[in-house]
């Protein structure tokens, strides 16, 4: 079965949210130096920079959120749901997470907030053409 537009998004929002631990754990040498980061990490100690905390916040929600888009966008695929809809949307929620991402680490929580619904309106698309095609 040839690939389709909702599995390269998917594919690219897993590797977007796999290296949005980068920024962090830089911020977290850059204020404790290298070998005491490297350590295991006190999970009470926050970054002393607020775009930091965000950032570990905004990665944690992207791979909540990435639990409930990977499997939709697999079941687009394999019950060859897929359409102009669901590539859109596909595409519409890989750009809603990196937009959420900056949004969040730069402390905007309106547009945040649109970011992330925006986000959920793309999940509800594949959510109901997999209940389409199941049914």
């Amino acid at each position: 079965m040839p690939s389709t537009p909702e599995l390269f998004w998917l594919a690219a929002v897993s590797l977007f949210t796999a290296c949005l631990w980068m920024p962090y754990i830089v911020n977290r040498i850059l204020e404790h130096g290298l070998w005491p980061a490297l350590r295991n990490p006190n999970h009470d100690a926050r970054p002393r920079a607020a775009w930091a905390d965000r950032l570990m916040w905004a990665h944690a929600n992207a791979i909540e959120n990435l639990a409930v888009f990977a499997p939709l966008a697999v079941a687009t695929h394999v019950l060859d749901a897929t359409s102009a809809a669901t590539a859109a949307a596909s595409a519409l929620y890989f750009f809603a997470r990196v937009a959420h991402t900056f949004i969040y680490a730069a402390g905007v929580p309106l547009l945040r907030t649109l970011a992330f619904v925006a986000g959920f309106a793309a999940q509800a698309v594949l959510a109901f053409a997999v209940l389409r095609a199941a049914s």
